[in-house]
């Protein structure tokens, strides 16, 4: 991967899944590595772990939470005050929350806003300058499936995705010619840590995947990058998926709002079921 050697990247979310296996790809052609996420400890981990098989690689692990607005400016200016220089920037981190809209408590709401857009917008912005002082330059934003079509239970995860995949296509025509391509990545199923996240650890929260429709991990990443060094503007890895989602796009809208009213009806009937099953009712 020509495009990517001695590149210096930044990777949001990097303590797990995906960002994690972004930094173990991209270790071996990159000068440096700046890693992100709250869990400070896990990056320390992956650090070591980068440096044992890349001892020429400088890696920077910076604990953030990016749903602080305070705490996000003042990583913005440690780089330009610390002189790092992003030529490569993976916003990966993302949250997501699984149920009924009305049944989802405001914090954790607003941190999925404030991470999958407000985060991802600023830090956008914020090295957009540096960005364009390189011959070439990248962002990869990683939004999802979901974004092309709403999904119940999924609401404000899946608006947020839909958030990025405009706004990623839209700075991708004004930066065309500026030497920074921008390509979005929108997997479907992957095993991360984001679907127990997202479903607050329930089992048969509906989030579970047909095989056939995951995609590892490492070949998610793969293809990312290898999307980066093509200048594609869109990724969605697994044959299966990539069909499904033209399938949804070419569907008259009517038909999807069938499909999706039909879900939320099926996931009401599963719900009352299973509060059944924990709280019987006495027979009369």
């Amino acid at each position: 991967m020509k495009f990517f050697h001695g590149c210096t990247a930044l990777i949001t979310g990097a303590s797990s899944g995906l960002g994690v296996e972004f930094a173990r790809q991209l270790a071996p052609h990159a000068q440096a590595l700046v890693l992100t996420a709250r869990r400070q400890e896990r990056l320390n981990i992956l650090k070591a772990e980068l440096l044992r098989a890349n001892p020429n690689l400088s890696v920077y692990c910076y604990g953030l939470d990016l749903a602080d607005s305070e705490a996000l400016g003042r990583f913005i200016r440690w780089l330009s005050d610390e002189g790092v220089r992003i030529n490569l920037l993976i916003n990966n981190a993302g949250l997501g929350d699984h149920g009924f809209f009305q049944s989802a408590e405001w914090p954790k709401i607003k941190s999925i806003l404030d991470v999958n857009i407000l985060a991802l917008t600023r830090l956008t912005h914020g090295l957009l300058p540096v960005l364009r002082t390189f011959e070439t330059a990248a962002i990869l934003n990683v939004s999802s499936c979901v974004g092309f079509v709403p999904v119940p239970q999924l609401a404000v995860y899946a608006a947020t995705k839909a958030y990025v995949n405009s706004f990623s296509e839209a700075l991708r025509a004004e930066l065309r010619g500026t030497g920074v391509s921008v390509t979005t990545l929108c997997p479907g199923p992957v095993d991360t840590e984001f679907g127990e996240v997202a479903s607050g650890g329930r089992s048969g929260s509906g989030l579970d995947a047909p095989e056939f429709l995951k995609v590892p991990v490492e070949r998610v990443v793969h293809e990312a990058l290898l999307g980066i060094e093509r200048d594609r503007a869109r990724v969605i890895p697994g044959w299966a998926i990539f069909l499904g989602v033209g399938l949804l796009t070419l569907l008259p809208f009517a038909l999807v709002r069938f499909g999706l009213n039909a879900s939320v009806a099926a996931a009401g009937e599963e719900e009352e079921a299973r509060e059944d099953i924990a709280s019987p009712r006495p027979v009369r």
